[in-house]
């Protein structure tokens, strides 16, 4: 992440991305980025063996949590959640359910949702997303910021419709299931029927709704409560899909949280108000019985979608995370992808005690080309900044009320704005996702900071609590320094404890640079580039 702070009479500046030449009086303090190379270089990608007809997992690498996805034809459509990140919800689509390119975002525009004053970790979860009659569904929660809703399109690039709130549903993790006779129904995780019996203990419930307002027709009823064993109280059961196979409803659903005992469950009915049958085989996915001390580990896996190819063959995506070490990692939870196999009429996607696999076979779709902007294995990406507008990949923290970036001869302009980074509102930040255990980010920024406070450059960004940044600024002599800094919780200062900083040699542009290695980060500067 790049970005920049302004000190002034009412806040202190930190680090968060700005780019600016010399101020000018009156004018707003900006900082100028050149450029912003990402590179990948994990050594499980440079050691596997790829065959023409396979492909590597993750296939969407980094903070990519919560998969949904549909089909259209040909095509394939992937939903991911992003919390208090803007714009929010990303879209994917491929041809061949391996090679994915985003091609926008459902929460675009400020005004869909409101994002101020939450929690990095709240705002919008879990969405899923489905195709009828040439609509296109999703339906999320915003949590904290409104509950449950659901935006249409004609086309998944968007624009999406503004919010449909729908009140009456409450919980989270909403979705839609488009029945044969034409009903619609909502299905969501929330509170059980009775007071819950022990920490965690949810329930699936499902209601018809209008299928055109999209609101409540009828009371909710109770399909699953507790999880598929409840004598062993299970929790979080969550994430609900229904498909509809040979006559018969299934639900899948997420159990035991979206830690390492995470796993996938599945129950069925020839009937969708029930009774529901429980497979004796689930869970039908997890990870949570393997060896924690195995190499290169594939964690917490769940939260599984369905779809079938135009092979006629069934493949769920899912989330996982590579942890470093123990159950800590830097890449956020990841979106991978797995064949299903049906046995005796029941949905399998992988066996209890298989490791999810780094390397599988395509599936049987028509080849495609590798998408311009890699999600998976090892690549370099550079960023010039030259096309005028950032790509549908970079971030920001919350909804802006006001645009504080802009383009010019090439480079990316941030305006230091009052809030700060870990003020806990929206500093001006602009920010990719980790994608690898192993990489670097490296950016050339030009700033001249006018005051104690001032300071743009690069930061490793977990939340506004956590983070490291390294930027230009003043030390308190009004040397103009490059400082590397630390914020390692809540009651540490906004502005972060000062590590290391070293005078600016000149006045030209320097170069930031931080490279993550498992658990740790290196920092460099440079006063002319290569010079680290």
């Amino acid at each position: 992440a790049c970005g920049g702070d302004q000190q002034t009479d009412s806040a202190a500046g930190d680090s968060a991305p700005t780019v600016g030449d010399e101020a000018v009086v009156d004018s707003p303090l900006t900082a100028r980025f050149a450029s912003f190379t990402y590179t990948g270089n994990d050594p499980i990608y440079a050691g596997l063996e790829v065959g023409e007809g396979q492909f590597i997992n993750p296939i969407l690498s980094g903070f990519y949590p919560d998969p949904s996805i549909t089909q259209a034809g040909g095509d394939y459509y992937l939903v991911n959640s992003t919390f208090a990140y803007f714009p929010g919800l990303p879209v994917f689509h491929s041809k061949d359910l391996v090679n994915w390119t985003q091609i926008g975002n459902v929460i675009d525009r400020p005004g869909m949702l409101d994002f101020d004053g939450l929690g990095l970790s709240r705002g919008v979860f879990a969405p899923t997303i489905e195709n009828h009659d040439g609509v296109f569904y999703v339906a999320n929660t915003c949590v904290d910021c409104g509950g449950n809703f659901i935006v249409t399109a004609t086309d998944p690039a968007g624009p999406w419709s503004d919010p449909i709130w729908t009140p009456e549903v409450g919980g989270i993790d909403p979705s839609l299931f488009f029945d044969d006779d034409g009903t619609v129904y909502m299905i969501n995780n929330d509170a059980p029927p009775e007071a819950p019996r022990y920490d965690g203990h949810r329930a699936i419930w499902i209601r018809a709704v209008d299928p055109e307002t999209l609101q409540p027709v009828e009371e909710a009823s109770v399909i699953i409560d507790g999880g598929v064993r409840p004598e062993e109280n299970p929790i979080w059961i969550e994430g609900p899909h229904i498909y509809k196979v040979d006559g018969w409803y299934y639900l899948s659903s997420a159990e035991g949280g979206t830690a390492i005992n995470h796993s996938q469950v599945v129950i069925r009915s020839r009937n969708i108000k029930g009774p529901w049958e429980v497979y004796d085989g689930n869970p039908i996915l997890t990870q949570r019985d393997m060896d924690p001390a195995r190499a290169n580990p594939i964690t917490s896996v769940g939260h599984a979608d369905m779809v079938i190819d135009d092979d006629g063959k069934w493949w769920a995506s899912f989330l996982g995370v590579r942890p470093y070490e123990g159950d800590y990692y830097n890449t956020g939870r990841e979106t991978f992808l797995l064949p299903v196999e049906w046995r005796d009429g029941w949905p399998v996607i992988l066996d209890q005690g298989e490791p999810v696999p780094y390397v599988l076979d395509k599936p049987a779709l028509p080849a495609q080309p590798a998408p311009a902007i890699p999600m998976n294995g090892n690549f370099t990406l550079v960023e010039d900044f030259d096309g005028g507008e950032l790509d549908h990949y970079w971030l920001k923290v919350r909804v802006p009320a006001e645009q504080w970036w802009s383009f010019e001869d090439g480079d990316l302009v941030l305006e230091a704005r009052e809030d700060r980074l870990g003020d806990s509102r929206q500093p001006s930040l602009i920010a990719r996702r980790q994608q690898h255990l192993h990489g670097s980010a490296e950016t050339e920024v030009s700033f001249t900071p006018q005051a104690a406070g001032d300071e743009a450059g690069l930061v490793a960004f977990q939340n506004d609590n956590f983070y490291y940044a390294i930027g230009l600024t003043l030390d308190p002599d009004g040397q103009k320094v490059v400082r590397l800094s630390q914020r390692t919780g809540r009651d540490s200062p906004a502005a972060g404890e000062t590590l290391a900083e070293w005078p600016v040699e000149n006045d030209g542009p320097v170069w930031l640079k931080v490279a993550a290695n498992g658990g740790t980060y290196d920092f460099s500067y440079a006063f002319s580039e290569g010079d680290w």
